[in-house]
């Protein structure tokens, strides 16, 4: 625990005194007792001797008197808070299998579908960006909790090239940096630039990456390595894979096109950031994992003042105090 005017804590020499002055007055009363005795005040109205539960108010007071004093001190400490702000980013793959129609009506627009329903039952305090990503990766939508804005940024989605998962954890990591405030993580060409000291393993930020793509990787950089980044950043990925690990031959725009899905790459992706990995057969599967989705809020160690609370426990021993004082008195005669 710290103190925002540790000087005041001087002010406990006080309590000291208090209790000197208590006592002083004790003797006294002791004194006065015995000159007074045949008054009766040595008894309650029931004729039982006034004992030690006379101190009683006073020991609650001076509790109360000694935390107020701390109190006063500002007293701060590490306590663990869910994050006022968290951020998820959806990362598409746009990459031209995309386009194919064993989702219905497209895989693409399956996605979309399921992705507006998940952001429609986000609270205010999760901002949502959309990154697309197919040869490379850009955001289209920085983190808002302006749901208008984010639904008009998925329905702009289209069918590109080819796929780069790496491309787009990474562009995803960009998007997190800027809107917290911090440095890019990339420079123009998405090549990670030099960033902070990584966070140590299992620390996390109040932000995670939901990425969902339906083939194998088939540009660089390096997936792994990009997922290794976004672990140093304490983000979580969230993976979803559309579409078999066997692969099967898909119709996109007249042309045949081999789509495949790296199973193993998505969850050494999810391992390795603490996330998890789904899989999406149909356009069924796909909704029911966009609804199970919970996406992990951080509880996260901030200073904060607690001089409220030690005011209010204060208080609480004062008016208990005052109770017992109460009490105490009414039963003399």
């Amino acid at each position: 625990m710290t103190f925002t005017w540790p000087l005041m804590l001087l002010s406990l020499l006080l309590v000291p005194l208090f209790v000197w002055l208590y006592l002083r007055m004790q003797k006294r009363r002791q004194n006065a007792i015995q000159n007074l005795g045949g008054l009766g005040f040595v008894q309650d109205a029931s004729g039982r001797q006034i004992g030690a539960r006379r101190h009683i108010p006073m020991l609650l007071f001076l509790v109360g008197l000694t935390i107020m004093l701390i109190a006063m001190a500002r007293p701060n400490a590490v306590v663990s808070l869910p994050n006022a702000e968290s951020i998820v980013i959806l990362s598409f793959d746009v990459s031209g299998s995309m386009a194919a129609e064993d989702m219905q009506p497209t895989r693409m627009e399956a996605a979309k579908a399921a992705a507006r329903e998940f952001v429609g039952r986000q609270p205010s305090n999760v901002k949502i960006g959309v990154v697309a990503f197919s040869e490379g990766g850009i955001s289209v939508q920085p983190p808002t909790n302006e749901q208008e804005a984010i639904l008009t940024a998925i329905n702009r989605l289209a069918p590109q090239r080819g796929t780069s998962l790496g491309s787009g954890i990474l562009a995803s990591l960009d998007t997190i940096a800027t809107a917290r405030g911090e440095a890019s993580e990339l420079d123009e060409n998405l090549t990670p630039v030099p960033t902070p000291t990584p966070l140590p393993y299992g620390t996390y930020i109040p932000a995670a990456i939901v990425l969902l793509t339906d083939g194998e990787n088939t540009a660089n950089p390096d997936p792994v390595e990009a997922a290794l980044a976004a672990a140093g950043r304490g983000v979580r990925v969230y993976t979803i894979g559309v579409g078999s690990a066997a692969g099967t031959t898909l119709t996109v725009n007249d042309f045949t096109v081999f789509t495949q899905l790296n199973e193993p790459m998505l969850q050494q992706i999810a391992t390795l950031t603490d996330g998890a990995y789904f899989n999406a057969q149909s356009e069924e599967d796909l909704r029911e994992i966009y609804q199970n989705l919970k996406v992990q809020v951080v509880i996260k160690p901030e200073k904060t003042e607690i001089t409220s609370i030690f005011t209010g426990i204060s208080i609480l021993f004062m008016l208990v105090g005052g109770m017992f004082s109460l009490v105490w008195f009414s039963r003399l005669p």
